[in-house]
């Protein structure tokens, strides 16, 4: 089965060889530049694609790990950063609201 599709897209390779070839005998040497820079375009896009594809096919490996680390990191807390249940100092809350009644302050922070 492999061999025969190996053999119909050599088949088809020289097809396209074989078209481009009988445009590129023409005249238009600028035709001919524009042929081939486009067929190496395409060939450079399958190239690329082809490595995305191998890329996404270890993507599924990847992001089970890195949905274990995850909820490995999440379960334990930060030992750079303090634990505390509430403001330190509850006086400092009065900076982060706004005002209490608001006929005290006429004041506009822009």
């Amino acid at each position: 089965m492999e061999m025969e599709m190996e053999r119909r897209g050599m088949e088809m390779d020289s097809e396209n060889h074989h078209q481009v070839g009988s445009v590129l005998t023409g005249g238009d040497t600028r035709g001919k530049h524009r042929i081939l820079a486009e067929l190496k375009r395409l060939e450079q896009e399958t190239r690329s694609l082809e490595e995305e594809l191998e890329e996404l096919e270890k993507t599924e490996k990847v992001s089970s790990a890195c949905r274990e680390l995850l909820l490995n990191v999440d379960a334990r807390p930060d030992p750079l950063l303090p634990e505390t249940h509430g403001p330190a100092n509850p006086f400092w809350d009065r900076w982060f609201e706004g005002p209490q009644d608001s006929q005290g302050c006429r004041c506009w922070v822009l």
